[in-house]
């Protein structure tokens, strides 16, 4: 696989290593846009822009280069879950999951220089909890992981054990959709695949 260099505009590891494990080669540039709604913003439309802020952020840095922006939130009745703090806000989440399904959104971006985006969109996953007994919930907020994530918890990791269903894009809950970013990728030609064989 011949890949060009492209560059990711974010600090998640999980979307490093959700890129890295398709063998792409890209260049890591978190830009620090702060995370705050708009008067009237949906949860879609301000993971969007924010992918869009990212982008625009890494590429005033490096103008030759595409770059890849992304952000995503969880939604459960309308309400944006952002990364607990403490042990209370991480439970007072996993409660308002519990037993029920929320919406994960991804929105990214993909861009070069100072023109237009080339890509600009969100995918959408539901995620179906199973009912969280206490027990579980202390355990839970008890370890690392929720804390550094949108929702308390990590499909990849421990928080899987309270996943039933999820409907749509595994990776998109994990924090990036690869099968919509890869395409994208290669549309452009940031990224391309070649014939077997061939070098």
């Amino acid at each position: 696989m011949s890949l060009p260099a492209f560059i990711l505009a974010s600090a998640s590891p999980r979307r490093r290593e959700l890129l890295g494990s398709l063998g792409l080669r890209f260049t890591v540039a978190p830009s620090d846009v702060p995370e705050t709604f708009l008067n009237g913003e949906t949860p879609r439309n301000h993971a969007i822009r924010l992918s869009l802020e990212k982008s625009r952020m890494a590429a005033a840095r490096h103008p030759a280069s595409w770059v890849l922006g992304a952000d995503t939130v969880v939604v459960v009745d309308g309400e944006v879950l952002g990364k607990p703090r403490n042990a209370g806000e991480a439970k007072e989440m996993l409660r308002k999951l519990s037993g029920r399904s929320h919406q994960v959104i991804t929105g990214f971006s993909l861009l070069r220089g100072e023109g237009p985006p080339a890509v600009s969109e969100a995918v959408e996953s539901v995620v179906m909890f199973r009912e969280i007994p206490e027990d579980e919930l202390e355990w839970y907020a008890g370890t690392p992981e929720p804390y550094d994530k949108a929702g308390a918890y990590a499909v990849q990791g421990m928080g899987a054990v309270f996943v039933g269903e999820i409907h749509g894009s595994c990776t998109n809950v994990i924090g990036l959709p690869l099968c919509e970013v890869v395409c994208a990728l290669k549309r452009v030609g940031a990224v391309h695949f070649p014939e077997r064989g061939r070098r």
